[in-house]
């Protein structure tokens, strides 16, 4: 897809999950996440912190967390979730068309850091939401690459994580199944409710 698809693609999604958060009852912005430790409010000031935060910020916060970016986005996450939630949410709209690509991911990059953070709070809440299959097809193809494996540490070996709901496989072993958006999570390194996936290296 062209980088101008992309763009199309990420607008649409976070327009998505704005509509999604805005019709939240006030109790679900302090449930649990796939994300340890952290709240809806956390997986929301996280997701919009690119679109808060100018550069010279982002550096101070960075040097301020000893160039630790995980140490810095967890500390500014719980920060920011003080941050009202009709503000976060409006964060979010308003900014969908914002050009924001994490560093060496490209728009790519920032269409699977939206889709799988929004997961990250509809999964846990039982909203049920599809994430549209054009938008899963690019996350897909962009977090088998080894960088993104690596970073989040998801222990595959063994294993081929197989859809049930599209012609999608990755890896090698014991098959595992389950429908795409699951699959995606399971190379983030989410642990999934239970009975989402199926097959011997489930539980795994």
């Amino acid at each position: 897809m062209t980088e101008a698809e992309i763009s199309e693609a990420i607008a649409a999604e976070r327009w998505d999950l704005a509509d999604v958060l805005g019709g939240l009852p006030a109790p679900s912005w302090d449930a649990p996440t796939l994300c340890a430790r952290w709240r809806v409010r956390e997986v929301v000031a996280h997701v919009t912190m690119p679109f808060r935060y100018s550069t010279p910020r982002f550096v101070a916060e960075l040097i301020k967390s000893g160039g630790k970016f995980d140490r810095m986005a967890d500390r500014c996450a719980r920060q920011d979730a003080q941050v009202d939630t009709d503000k976060l949410v409006s964060a979010l709209r308003d900014n969908a068309t914002y050009p924001w690509k994490p560093p060496g991911g490209g728009f790519e990059g920032a269409l699977i850091h939206d889709v799988i953070h929004g997961l990250d709070f509809t999964v846990p809440l039982g909203i049920g939401r599809l994430v549209p299959e054009q938008r899963l097809r690019i996350v897909l193809e962009g977090i088998t690459k080894t960088k993104p494996l690596k970073f989040f540490g998801a222990d595959l070996r063994g294993i081929e994580l197989r859809a049930d709901d599209i012609d999608w496989s990755f890896g090698s072993g014991t098959p595992g199944f389950g429908a795409e958006q699951d699959l995606a999570m399971v190379v983030f390194g989410r642990t999934l409710p239970p009975g989402r996936l199926r097959g011997a290296t489930a539980t795994r």
